[in-house]
């Protein structure tokens, strides 16, 4: 099987299984860590964009707290998370620092992707650390999650991610190397799925159980990463991280499965915005902003003519151009009242009328959808049509 060159992707999510980073006598398997950061800094070198979604901290914290194998309660589950957090935090950032990178933990939940406000702060935080040349490592924040607010596996939570952050490739590291039609460790006629060009029902029910009791997830999980991602447009690679750098085993013809990106993608994130019936708001702006976000640009608090509606931070606005007609609509980054204080201000004037720092753009690209486009200016990157 020929491999992919993985730096041929602009930002690639990598998730890694519990079973691979933890040995449940041991604990943490530094060497499979340290051989994997590797594979992750020459990616960061050739230029893509790297974020790590990370299981381990409830496996780790069994072994550091010496819970054993048995079946946790909740609280014990979250003491646990709680313990092995701090661990696999420390070793991620240990390992990332002999390439002289810079590692940033991000524990978030449920609601932190479901939400509009706290989607908004999780994906600012993560643009963030990106800009400033850190490798985020993402996790669901177990010490507070209950099964009525979690996602129950990483595989789920890393196409959130994935596709929140715009996201072009996801790869599932775990302890199977790909899709197969039933499970080889039950049935050894199963045939090896190198491609999977569309996720038909008959590929969705291939799904099957968990292969570790390390692990939360199983091949289920896993194609409802597959749907979420590739809907999105990014491509999605299931392979077996066994081995030691197996991102270096990928690209060399080591077996995975890949799965490839809807060549005609939902952009279900902005489908939505654009969808809202109601916007809480309407922002009026210039003829300068109206050609800023024609180009791609975010909409800035110094081309707001006048702000109208009652609108909280990550509300839904129609954003009405010079015409008089909606140019588009987005999420506000500010509450009504603060949006209209700092109406046609300069980037660096806001501070001083709110009081703190704030964001730069009233609405960013990422969360804008533009009513009319020329031809010829759409599928600017960060910017949909409606």
């Amino acid at each position: 099987m020929s491999g992919i060159s993985l730096s041929s992707y602009r930002r690639v999510t990598v998730k890694i299984g519990s079973a691979l980073l933890v040995d449940r006598a041991t604990g943490l398997k530094r060497d499979w860590l340290a051989a994997l950061v590797d594979d992750l800094a020459r990616l960061v070198v050739d230029g893509t964009e790297v974020l790590v979604v990370s299981s381990g901290a409830i496996a780790l914290g069994r072994t550091v707290l010496g819970l054993g194998r048995r079946r946790l309660r909740l609280e014990e589950s979250q003491a646990a998370a709680a313990a092995g957090q701090i661990a696999l935090a420390s070793a991620w950032a240990a390992e990332f620092d002999r390439h002289g990178l810079i590692s940033g933990q991000v524990l978030v939940t449920l609601g932190d992707t479901e939400e509009r406000r706290r989607y908004l702060n999780a994906r600012a935080t993560i643009s963030t650390l990106l800009k400033m040349k850190a490798i985020p490592v993402i996790n669901e924040n177990d010490t507070v999650a209950t099964s009525e607010i979690r996602y129950g596996d990483n595989d789920r939570l890393a196409a959130r991610v994935a596709t929140m952050m715009g996201g072009d490739l996801l790869i599932l590291l775990s302890d199977v190397d790909g899709l197969y039609t039933a499970a080889p460790e039950q049935d050894p006629s199963a045939r090896f799925i190198p491609t999977v060009e569309a996720l038909t029902p008959e590929i969705m029910a291939l799904g099957g159980e968990a292969a570790s009791e390390l692990s939360r997830g199983g091949m289920r999980t896993k194609l409802d990463a597959a749907r979420i991602a590739t809907a999105a447009g990014a491509a999605m690679v299931i392979a077996s991280g066994k081995v030691l750098n197996p991102l270096v085993a990928i690209e060399q013809g080591a077996r995975f499965t890949l799965f490839k990106p809807s060549p005609s993608p939902v952009r279900a994130y902005k489908t939505w915005i654009a969808g809202q019936l109601e916007p809480a708001g309407r922002i009026v702006i210039d003829e300068g902003a109206h050609k800023a976000l024609l180009s791609g640009k975010s909409l800035l608090p110094a081309g707001v003519r006048s702000v109208s509606g009652s609108f909280g931070r990550g509300d839904t606005v129609a954003i009405i151009g010079p015409d008089g007609r909606e140019a588009g609509r987005g999420l506000v980054a500010y509450d009504a009242a603060d949006a209209v204080r700092i109406a046609g201000l300069k980037t660096a004037e806001i501070a001083a009328v709110l009081g703190y720092e704030a964001r730069a753009a009233m609405v960013h690209r990422d969360d804008l959808v533009l009513s009319r486009t020329p031809a010829h200016e759409r599928n600017v990157e960060g910017t949909d049509v409606a």
